[in-house]
């Protein structure tokens, strides 16, 4: 994925105030903001004139992005994409592994079968030669693949909770799932909590669910450490 914001123009039958901030967090949330080279630190006026308005709803956009946890606006040193420390990450993580195996737990009680078979589906789009070869599109495959298990779950409340703090979590998906063999142990997972969700074994898709994400906790606690000191320097 990108390591720099990409924004286009927008036309001018939009209400800009909500139609800004939408954009904006939408480029953030595309970045790999954890990759080695990324560029953090956002300028008003660049992205004023490659989005074709003024600079108010820009600050303003910025400004509700602060109040959300995705920049961070410091005086005399302007704006920056702000990367989550190593705790906040791990915290997130384990979040998001529970409200998933409840998710999955659900989807074992609520989801047709046609809806299971949905999951199947989205599994079997990437052969092993395609891997390494489409990882940005595998890295968004799997992301797809998660948010269809909270969907089937028909709780919407569960899913909402889940979508809004996936934002911050999806660079750090993206980031882990091209270390080390990741991809190929992402493919073995899914497949068993598929299995387990056909046979609508709701303890066992919970749990499956739970040690997936929870493998994905002990990776960025193992790998990431030395990672978020240099990205904390770097900010500063």
């Amino acid at each position: 994925m990108a390591g720099k914001l990409i924004l286009t123009p927008v036309g001018s039958n939009f209400s800009l105030k909500e139609h800004i901030y939408e954009v904006l967090k939408d480029a953030i949330t595309g970045m790999n903001i954890y990759a080695d080279d990324a560029d953090l630190r956002l300028d008003e006026r660049r992205m004023s004139e490659q989005l074709g308005i003024s600079r108010t709803p820009v600050r303003e956009a910025l400004a509700r992005l602060e109040q959300e946890g995705f920049v961070e606006i410091l005086p005399r040193k302007g704006v920056y994409i702000k990367r989550k420390t190593l705790d906040e990450i791990l915290e997130m993580i384990v979040v998001w592994a529970s409200l998933e195996s409840m998710a999955a737990r659900l989807a074992t009680r609520e989801a047709s079968d046609e809806e299971i078979a949905s999951l199947r589906c989205m599994a079997s789009t990437f052969g092993d030669a395609d891997l390494r070869a489409n990882i940005d599109e595998y890295s968004e495959a799997n992301v797809e693949f998660h948010q269809r298990i909270l969907e089937l779950s028909k709780c919407r409340m569960l899913k909402d909770i889940a979508d809004g703090l996936f934002l911050h979590m999806r660079a750090i998906r993206n980031r882990a799932m091209s270390e080390a063999d990741r991809i190929n142990r992402s493919i073995v997972d899914h497949m068993h909590i598929i299995e387990a969700i056909e046979n609508r074994d709701a303890d066992l898709a919970g749990e499956l669910v739970r040690e997936h994400t929870m493998r994905l906790h002990a990776h960025v606690a193992r790998t990431w450490e030395e990672f978020t000191k240099l990205a904390a320097q770097s900010a500063n």
